[in-house]
């Protein structure tokens, strides 16, 4: 395997005489002579004529094939029209391109993905930023190497850009001072790795295969929406994915767990076309391949550190004076015979020898291609024999094999494949790293970066003789030309940072298209104006030594690697993101068989026991039963426990909370939440996930309180909300305390939920005297001096909050237009409620909802018209119009108890501080009697009057009776004059039933005749 120092060093694994190799002089001399013993009757000597007439059979075989092939620009066309489509626009930026892998077949299409950044300022947003865009970075290690280098260098970049990069590491390293010169740096292990609130942040960079416990997380409610970009460096997984292929059928399990890991990704990005291939089991149509990155140059330094091109010469068994030419192409035609190889060398290769002659030199021949398959090698052998090559100057080695052992003592390398890449191919820039003169074709995104003569030398791809050309700039007397050293360190200089630039663009390219940029973020600038051209080598090499610290690096990495595997073969299960199944691949033995059949029996005597005693209850009353041993008063205890039902379980809770004043509810929405919600008398779960209640907990379900909720359209709209109007609906049921409270499961990952010492003031405050209709709450807003409560609005709802809320009010209370209908909030200084985090007596909280309810409904009314989530004018992003109302009904209940006149209390979630908000003498614009309860009771009781006789048929749009119970008086008298003729009719039946038996004789005989 030739990357990248993931896996053993190379030299301990010396490339052999196998196939192809060593061995193929002697097989291509007997392959030739069984050709000879074929045909008896040609002399051994064929004629001139002859000859000539095969080699113009060969050369028009391979223009047959040449046409046929992909080769050069058309190569895009003609993939394109085998589709039936268009061919692909190539991507931006030439070298560091960026490539996407389908599922069906690896096939190579340029990654075309619209820059959300550059649509979000199109939208010339008038509202101001709140915060920056924020994108976590988890890595595994933060050791000095060429991964840390590549990835410190893009988080530079983002910072320098206005992205705000947090990195999480799973280990730490002696990189960490360089990280936190450039970004907040936190270290996180298993078990706090639940406990991150993923939601902060705008996007998730994964740089590692430990990643995978990551998107387990984010593979779960609330943070399925959260766009995640995985890169993967490893080979070493790679390869022994490709060695479990054929078990597949065996562990099937264990591949789709993977697969779906990865599936779950925005993009899976690899640093080469090679990798993609080892990982295409997993492939599910998002591989994308992000070219540049500076592992190369790093393996090059340290494996020339640590090893010598004289011992690795002696374990090939190649003499000083042979000048070694290494033939390398395309990993994209992994399994592909080297066609073009076959073109350049029959047309270059005897000029070859002709100067080697001439300079009386030694040439030997090694071609880098192919699968190490049995069947390639073959043919590639008799490929070689038509290239004009003297038999014994030839070896082939496989590109499963590691190429730095090649690189240590080739002399020149030629690039022999013609067909066009959307990248540098990784191959001639490992190759210019470790200082070998390159000899390759003139492609457009070679010539972008190699000059000719200066970096590399290069010939005319249309007319491949023209390779012996640069061969006479190279081969001198002794070896090779003082010219051929000096263009060869011109280009290992020109390696180190060449496609550092294109690199990094193109990751930040790849972020702009995934990150829905969110109404409140201040805009980051474009990607034209990253300022970094160079890999930050400095602060690395500076940092240790490379020769010292590489070694202790690899190793670490290995030793995760073989960690990984160790988890991938050995794994028992694997949980699934829709499913609570487990799939067990630890399989039973003998034992565990016996166990599990004495297991049943012992099951199947007790469900007898219990049938018997089901039919025969009389018996145990009235046989004398003997004294019981312990084992049958245990069994009968399991039976009783068995019985018991699982509803008398969640009791508890509602028993813990008895005589206790408040209960706040938490409202999460997910199975990744439960990590954030409290314990205890005080807090009580509720859950927007039907059927998602934590395990063994009397968290209420709002899906079935609400049914409206198991439609996923309204349950987006309202979000938290919806559980507010699930607790209300017949709120005696859930909820019989005098005071009720409510905290997002945001809370706790936004460090503002209720310290001990809080909820001790929380709780005296409410069992005090009566402090009348006071609102507590704990997650302020955060303001700056700039910006008042409607700006921050604005700031949250894509700019229309104000609009909106004024129109909706309108249409609520049925003001005329030109009326001003947006509530005045003043700019004092004080905080303002979000989150849902709020205290209020029960009464108060009913009051709430009755309002909430109708601006809901009215709100919903302006939008009508648009069922899709794309026409909310309340949202930027994509998730913003799907959770479309979320962010202004989350601020409502400032308006409400403002203007209705409660008393706001801010509560310090830490210290349990308690600070009056805008004190009622200072508020001077009260909307009073806009929120008068005498007012909203007869408007709710239109409404139901409204939805009770029938006024909306077929309006499936009218929000209100959906969301709550429908009652009005005209209710109640119907019902009690229903139950009233109820009862007549059954009097007269009675009565008629009684006549039926006077008139037939029939009378009751009195007791004991």
């Amino acid at each position: 395997m030739w990357r990248r120092g993931a896996h053993a060093d190379a030299a301990h694994h010396p490339l052999t005489a196998g196939p192809g190799a060593s061995s193929s002089s002697s097989s291509s001399a007997a392959a030739g002579a069984a050709r000879r013993r074929r045909r008896p009757g040609l002399p051994c000597l064929p004629s001139h004529l002859f000859f000539a007439l095969l080699v113009a059979l060969f050369t028009a075989s391979l223009l047959v094939v040449w046409q046929l092939l992909p080769i050069g620009d058309g190569d895009g066309d003609a993939a394109a029209e085998e589709r039936g489509g268009e061919a692909p626009p190539r991507p931006e930026g030439g070298g560091a391109g960026v490539m996407r892998f389908s599922a069906s077949r690896v096939a190579l299409r340029a990654f075309d993905g619209e820059s959300r950044l550059e649509a979000a300022r199109s939208e010339r947003r008038r509202w101001a930023g709140l915060a920056p865009v924020r994108v976590a970075l988890a890595v595994g290690n933060m050791n000095i190497d060429a991964q840390s280098l590549m990835l410190a260098t893009v988080a530079k970049s983002l910072v320098g850009l206005g992205y705000e990069v947090e990195v999480l590491a799973f280990t730490d390293g002696k990189a960490r001072d360089i990280w936190e010169n450039i970004c907040l740096v936190n270290i996180v292990n298993i078990g706090t790795l639940k406990s991150v609130d993923w939601s902060k942040y705008d996007a998730v960079l994964l740089s590692s295969l430990e990643g995978k416990r990551v998107v387990s997380i984010l593979m779960q409610e609330p943070f399925r929406l959260l766009p995640v970009v995985w890169l993967i460096h490893e080979d070493t997984f790679g390869q022994h994915l490709r060695s479990y292929a054929e078990l597949h059928e065996s562990i099937p399990n264990v591949i789709e767990d993977w697969r779906v890991h990865f599936n779950a990704c925005a993009y899976v990005v690899f640093p080469d076309s090679y990798l993609p291939f080892l990982y295409s089991p997993l492939d599910s149509g998002n591989f994308l391949v992000i070219s540049g990155s500076p592992v190369d140059i790093w393996a090059a330094k340290r494996f020339g550190s640590s090893h010598s091109e004289e011992t690795i010469r002696k374990q090939h068994g190649i003499e000083e004076d042979v000048v070694v030419i290494l033939v390398i192409g395309s990993y994209l035609f992994f399994d592909d015979l080297p066609w073009d190889y076959a073109t350049v060398m029959h047309a270059s290769a005897p000029h070859i020898l002709d100067i080697a002659k001439t300079k009386n030199l030694r040439v030997q021949f090694i071609f880098f291609c192919g699968n190490g398959s049995g069947a390639y090698n073959s043919a590639f052998q008799e490929l070689v024999s038509h290239m004009g090559l003297p038999y014994g100057s030839v070896k082939q080695i496989s590109m499963t094999h590691d190429i730095r052992n090649l690189l240590m003592f080739v002399d020149v390398v030629l690039y022999g494949s013609l067909r066009q890449e959307p990248g540098f191919p990784p191959l001639l820039l490992r190759s210019m790293s470790s200082e070998i003169p390159i000899v390759a074709p003139n492609l457009t995104v070679i010539t972008k970066y190699v000059t000719d003569g200066v970096h590399g030398f290069l010939f005319d791809s249309a007319d491949p003789s023209t390779v012996s050309s640069a061969f006479r700039q190279i081969l001198g007397g002794k070896k090779l030309l003082d010219t051929a050293y000096s263009v060869a360190l011109e280009g290992k200089l020109l390696s180190k940072n060449m496609l550092a630039h294109d690199c990094i663009t193109a990751h930040i390219k790849l972020l702009e298209s995934v990150i829905h940029f969110p109404s409140y973020a201040k805009l980051p600038s474009s990607v034209s104006k990253v300022q970094e051209r160079t890999w930050l080598w400095d602060p690395f090499e500076m940092k240790a030594a490379l020769e010292n610290s590489l070694l202790e690096d690899e190793s670490h990495t290995s030793t995760n690697t073989v960690d990984i595997l160790r988890e991938f073969t050995q794994s028992n299960q694997s949980t699934y993101p829709d499913t609570n199944d487990t799939s067990s691949y630890d399989y039973p033995s003998l034992s565990d068989w016996n166990d599990l059949s004495e297991i049943e029996i012992f099951e199947d005597i007790e469900r007898r026991e219990m049938e018997e005693a089901s039919f025969f209850p009389f018996i145990d009353e009235r046989v004398e039963r003997p004294l019981l041993s312990w084992d049958e008063v245990y069994r009968n205890a399991r039976r009783s426990e068995r019985l018991k039902p699982e509803g008398n379980e969640r009791d508890e809770g509602e028993l813990e909370r008895t005589g206790q004043p408040v209960c706040i509810y938490e409202i999460y929405s997910g199975e990744g939440a439960w990590p954030f919600l409290h314990h205890g008398s005080l807090y009580r779960g509720v859950t927007l996930s039907k059927g998602g209640r934590r395990p063994r907990s009397d968290d209420v379900d709002a899906v079935t309180r609400l049914s409206v909720l198991d439609n996923p359209y309204y349950r987006d709209l309202l979000c938290e909300f919806g559980a507010m109007f699930a607790i209300a609906n017949r709120v005696d049921t859930v909820h019989k305390l005098p005071w009720i409270g409510f905290q997002s499961w945001q809370a706790a990952g936004k460090k503002v939920s209720l310290s001990e010492s809080a909820e001790e003031t929380l709780e005296e405050t409410t069992t005090g005297k009566n402090n009348g209709d006071v609102v507590y709450y704990w997650s302020p807003m955060d303001m700056d001096q700039t910006s008042d409560f409607w700006s921050m609005c604005d700031s949250l709802n894509a700019g229309n909050c104000r609009s909106l809320f004024e129109d909706a009010f309108r249409t609520m209370y049925g003001l005329p237009e030109n009326f001003a209908a947006l509530p005045p909030m003043p700019s004092d200084g004080d905080h303002w409620s979000t989150l849902h985090s709020w205290l209020m007596p029960t009464p108060s909280f009913l009051k709430f909802i009755m309002f909430s309810r109708m601006f809901v409904d009215s709100l919903h009314s302006l939008n009508a018209n648009r069922t899709e989530a794309a026409s909310c004018l309340l949202g930027a992003s994509e998730p913003e119009k799907r959770h479309c109302y979320c962010r202004i009904l989350e601020v409502l209940v400032n308006v409400w108890a403002y203007h209705s006149g409660r008393k706001m209390v801010y509560l310090d979630p830490v210290t349990g501080d308690t600070r009056e908000q805008h004190p009622l003498d200072g508020r001077n614009e009260m909307w009073v009697k806009f929120f008068n309860f005498t007012l909203l009771k007869s408007m709710d009781e239109d409404l139901a009057e409204e939805a009770d006789d029938g006024m909306h048929p077929g309006n499936d749009q009218w929000l209100w009776p959906l969301t709550g119970q429908v009652f009005w008086p005209g209710i109640a008298d119907r019902e009690r004059e229903e139950k009233y003729i109820k009862k007549l009719d059954k009097k007269l039946k009675n009565k008629v039933k009684l006549l039926e038996r006077q008139k037939s004789g029939y009378k009751q005989k009195p007791l004991g005749q």
